[in-house]
């Protein structure tokens, strides 16, 4: 497959949407309807980011891109966040700004990653479909076309389950690296709100 440069206008797309993401409102965490329709319009960009990725630059290059821009978006994600803290949730620990805007990048990454998946999926039973539907008029050629057509749907298939798989399991990964975050994040909170309280009686005590 031909990597022109202008494919890569995607991924640099991906990437200002992911750190773009960190502008749109320090509340998006809460549990409000504006919050999730600004949520569901950035994850659905980013689908079509990774869409769009899986056609011009394959699965695997793209993976590969997708990947790098997620760890970049969080990184850069991540100094943003502790230099200007004040801005990105001054009711906020620092700790849990860090957490909070990692989560937010690494699961637009992971949308892109998802939008790949369907993607390739959808080639992939695409080319199925075009294999079933062709007709062939060589009766000498018949018997070996029909193997090698039964091999290559055989082979579609098992890509497509292999890729849905791969999509399901990172979908649990993310799902429990979310849960242990979120406890983390609790007992960071609750140690960080104990130290805060213990000052604060010292200080009353030495007053």
């Amino acid at each position: 497959m031909e990597r022109k440069p202008v494919y890569y206008l995607v991924p640099a797309l991906l990437a200002f949407i992911m750190l773009g993401s960190n502008f749109l409102g320090t509340d998006i965490f809460q549990s409000d309807v504006n919050s999730f329709s600004v949520w569901f319009t950035m994850s659905l960009f980013s689908f079509v980011c990774g869409w769009l990725i899986n056609k011009t630059l394959g699965w695997k290059h793209g993976g590969k891109v997708v990947f790098a821009t997620s760890i970049a978006g969080v990184f850069i994600s991540l100094i943003m966040v502790s230099l200007f803290n004040s801005y990105f949730g001054i009711d906020r620990l620092l700790t849990e700004n860090l957490v909070l805007y990692s989560l937010r990048t690494i699961m637009l990454g992971a949308m892109g990653f998802f939008g790949m998946t369907v993607s390739e999926t959808l080639l992939l039973q695409n080319k199925v479909s075009s294999l079933e539907s062709k007709g062939f008029n060589d009766e000498t050629q018949e018997s070996d076309i029909k193997k090698k057509s039964i091999l290559l749907v055989k082979e579609a298939q098992l890509n497509a389950d292999r890729i849905l798989f791969e999509a399901k399991k990172n979908a649990r990964e993310s799902e429990e690296k979310f849960k242990v975050f979120e406890s983390r994040l609790r007992e960071l909170i609750q140690m960080e709100k104990e130290i805060i309280r213990q000052y604060e009686q010292e200080d009353k005590d030495n007053s």
